[in-house]
């Protein structure tokens, strides 16, 4: 979700989960897509009925995805690109240019460039935020929708927010005294120095059902693998305490239920972020969707339990 350095972590961890899909290079392998003006990054494993993956942050490049390269395996074109403003990506002149609704029409545009007509979106974290818009938006392009570890309003990432908080300030009270200090200063989390405290924590504690596989294995860095300045446009100055902007406006609430596509939803019991008592609120929400708990993962089942949920993932496909 959140914290460059912690977020390098699960990508360089994510791009190198499934060795034996590697045939496929995010750094080499790809092509320049034009959408909406800007130059995006595309790369494309497998070929078959097309999936867009689109990746977390808000900020966050494709390669943390590539987790999901298995699911190729079943006849699936996986797409996974770098949004504007991310990764190889041509980036905006001025941070106003990022929002939400611009991410959500960059995937109509992908759509249309790439010649595709309807298309199953995959969007984790974040990148359910964009799928959830677009599937709204443009109900009769999407064939399959799944709402990976997300968040369907602003309530329930201010949730993410205050549970994140509340527990560094239990567990990492040594760090979170540290982050009293500037903050009672007038730090605030887009703040080069509130970031650096806040990045002490580690990315498992909050992310993961079983920390050690969140270990940074030394991949070479992707470029402008998480964008920061992004990120906190998209969230506001104080993001990771009070929600603003784009992400502190956003509600998908009341529109889920017409939706008539299939929808997957899948969530983490152990996911500290897109925190399980939100997530199941999608129960009521959107009434007609699979909801899947995973009971021995974080926010990243397709690192964690990735036995269970692409079998999941591939019968969900065949509807």
């Amino acid at each position: 979700m959140k914290r460059l350095n912690l977020l390098i972590c699960a990508l360089c961890f994510a791009a190198l989960s499934f060795a034996q899909q590697k045939t496929v290079d995010s750094w080499t392998d790809g092509k320049f897509v034009t959408v909406n003006g800007a130059k995006l990054w595309v790369v494309t494993v497998g070929q078959g009925d097309p999936i867009i993956f689109i990746a977390g942050g808000p900020g966050g490049a494709h390669p943390g995805l590539r987790s999901f390269d298995p699911l190729a395996d079943a006849n699936h074109q996986l797409i996974y690109f770098d949004g504007f403003g991310r990764g190889k990506s041509d980036t905006a002149k001025v941070v106003s240019d990022y929002s939400l609704q611009r991410d959500i029409e960059d995937i109509e545009g992908l759509r249309k460039a790439l010649k595709l007509a309807k298309v199953s979106l995959l969007g984790h974290s974040y990148g359910g935020l964009v799928a959830q818009g677009y599937a709204i938006k443009y109900p009769n392009n999407v064939s399959h929708l799944i709402l990976a570890n997300t968040f369907h309003s602003y309530v329930m990432w201010q949730e993410n927010d205050d549970n994140s908080n509340h527990e560094i300030k239990t567990n990492y009270p040594e760090v979170w005294a540290d982050l009293m200090k500037i903050r009672e200063q007038g730090a605030v989390s887009s703040d080069a120095a509130h970031q650096e405290i806040y990045g002490k924590v580690p990315y498992g504690f909050l992310y993961a059902y079983n920390p050690g596989q969140f270990v940074s294995r030394g991949r070479k860095p992707y470029p402008n693998s998480m964008n920061t300045k992004l990120y906190y446009q998209m969230v506001g100055r104080d993001g990771d305490f009070y929600v603003g902007s784009d992400i502190g406006t956003f509600d998908f609430r009341k529109q889920l239920k017409d939706l008539k596509m299939p929808i997957l939803v899948i969530g983490g019991r152990f996911d500290r972020v897109a925190t399980p008592w939100m997530m199941v609120k999608y129960k009521e929400y959107c009434p007609q969707a699979q909801f899947v708990m995973f009971e021995k993962s974080g926010h990243n089942p397709q690192v964690e339990e990735p036995e269970k949920e692409f079998p999941i993932i591939n019968e969900f496909l065949k509807k």
